[in-house]
């Protein structure tokens, strides 16, 4: 669902955009950290905020790392 925010906020076209591991943090809704196959050997690390489900809003695009590799480890950031 924020492959579009990504690709329009780092000015990108991703052929592929696939979810290799997460992490989750609990706030007011759940922020997962991600990372995501954007090539074949290119990855990005996103944050995404996910509100709580009575406020009706769906996931957001927080933040992004690029230039990661399969093998860096997902982190908070």
């Amino acid at each position: 669902q924020v492959k579009p925010q990504f690709e329009s906020r780092a000015s990108v076209n991703c052929a592929v955009f696939t979810a290799i591991a997460f992490k989750t943090q609990v706030v007011a809704g759940t922020i997962y950290f991600i990372k995501v196959q954007v090539s074949d050997v290119e990855y990005v690390h996103i944050k995404v905020f996910e509100p709580l489900p009575q406020e009706n809003v769906g996931p957001s695009l927080v933040s992004f790392q690029t230039g990661k590799t399969r093998d860096d480890p997902l982190t908070y950031f």
